[in-house]
């Protein structure tokens, strides 16, 4: 499921943006389809703009009911209604969220969060990239993650987490991709929790699970592109789909 918003508050209508020649949303959408990794990829969205611009290339689109604050409570409305499939324990399949800034996406960071999914404890997973320029160590627009020795996320910021008090240490810093994969209940139950406080403050939906005891196994990527967040990111990404 791949959520898309047009009114972005830092970057309005950056889905629709042009990169290369597809738009930012369409990029991602064919990309996830090629993994071959899924038994349907949809686009769930608010937007007629977007959902036009999915069906008429002969993609998949869902709109969405209600108002949403996160890609998660949108993907969860689209989801509910969904038969469940034979599966492990007989179980829903996992539902996997690719955000719609995400063109670059590749089968192997997305092979790798679904084999998590393996060890039956393991309710809600994520990507996370390492961060080595400090520019983007610093910039609000990078999700930071802290993570336990087994990968567990211990806190997302958009500050720079650890903070790096001893000059002598060596810090890694890794930013949170944002792909997430789910089982069908633990998404279902995001959605009936209000907002936390560290969520709200932030602005970081993931840390409505944290904040609720719901660990989040996060999976190291090498490689996941550009995030498309500001018109920045813009130029970045179409310097890099040119390389």
């Amino acid at each position: 499921m791949i959520p898309a918003r047009y009114a972005a508050t830092r970057f309005p209508a950056k889905l629709m943006q042009v990169l290369g020649n597809k738009t930012v949303i369409l990029h991602t959408y064919d990309n996830t389809v090629a993994t071959n990794l899924f038994d349907e990829v949809m686009v769930v969205t608010d937007s007629g703009i977007i959902f036009s611009e999915i069906t008429s290339h002969g993609g998949k689109a869902i709109m969405s009911i209600k108002e949403h604050e996160s890609g998660s409570d949108r993907i969860a409305e689209a989801v509910a209604g969904m038969p469940a499939r034979a599966g492990m324990n007989g179980e829903v399949d996992i539902v996997v969220n690719v955000q719609g800034d995400e063109p670059f996406v590749q089968k192997e960071p997305l092979e790798k969060l679904l084999q998590v999914f393996h060890d039956e404890k393991v309710q809600v997973a994520s990507l996370m990239q390492v961060l080595k320029e400090q520019q983007f160590i610093d910039d609000p627009n990078y999700v930071k993650v802290a993570v336990d020795k087994n990968n567990n996320a211990l806190f997302f910021s958009r500050s720079p987490i650890p903070y790096h008090r001893d000059k002598l240490t060596s810090p890694v810093y890794y930013e949170h991709v944002g792909v997430y994969a789910f089982r069908k209940q633990a998404l279902l139950n995001f959605t009936n929790w209000p907002i936390t406080p560290l969520e709200a403050a932030e602005k970081i939906e993931c840390l409505r699970y944290l904040e609720n005891g719901v660990s989040l196994k996060m999976v190291v990527t090498e490689y996941m592109g550009v995030e498309i967040d500001t018109p920045e990111d813009l130029v970045r990404a179409a310097s890099l789909l040119k390389a």
